[in-house]
């Protein structure tokens, strides 16, 4: 099988749009913001950024050697920990477009520091680049834990599953209220039953739900 040329294969991935594991940059101009996918990204399945790609798919290219300097940056000195990634640069259409693959972490969190310095940490759901929820950063906290630990059922975790049995999904604050729990202590609950498997977390309208597996 004859092998693609860089601009077909390019052209195959701009083909697939942006997606959970794949991103469009036109240009880099803030290594703060690429921070921010990289760790999406890390926290998630891993994806690809294309650089030097519009929104819309049209080939721009890159042009200076300063993209990679801002990819490096965000990778080694915004994002904690420090994500890898491998690089390369492609010409199709006359001009160089990067692909940058970024594998998922087995270091969660990966947090990505904002303007003031402040370590965030993210999730890449579909094509966007999401806020991790408190829930989230408890079952990363958790994972360390053995896989061999029992869950053991008070009635705080029998509420919780009947109230999920009784709705289709969740919210935070909605399980708070109904079972009169602390946030502090809805989270812990919440995340034990996702590393369990016996709950997930849904993003709909632009908010996380909880609902049974």
């Amino acid at each position: 099988m004859k092998p693609l040329t860089d601009t077909e294969y390019i052209h195959l991935l701009i083909a697939e749009g942006e997606h959970q594991r794949q991103d469009f940059k036109f240009e880099i101009s803030d290594a703060r913001k690429i921070a921010k996918t990289l760790s999406a990204f890390a926290n998630t399945d891993g994806g690809r950024l294309l650089i030097g790609v519009k929104d819309n798919g049209k080939i721009a290219g890159v042009r200076s050697d300063e993209e990679q300097y801002m990819i490096e940056a965000a990778a080694q000195m915004y994002c904690q920990p420090e994500v890898n990634y491998t690089i390369q640069t492609f010409q199709a259409e006359g001009r160089s477009v990067l692909v940058v693959q970024i594998e998922e972490s087995l270091q969660k969190p990966v947090y990505a520091k904002d303007e003031t310095g402040k370590p965030l940490a993210y999730l890449r759901i579909k094509d966007e680049n999401i806020l991790a929820t408190p829930v989230h950063l408890r079952v990363w906290q958790q994972s360390g834990s053995p896989r061999g630990e029992l869950i053991t059922y008070t009635e705080r975790e029998q509420l919780l599953l009947d109230l999920l049995e009784e709705n289709d999904s969740l919210s935070l604050n909605r399980y708070c209220r109904l079972a009169r729990l602390s946030r502090r202590a809805a989270e812990h609950l919440l995340a034990k039953f996702i590393r369990f498997d016996i709950v997930e977390p849904v993003f709909e309208g632009h908010k996380f739900h909880f609902r049974l597996k």
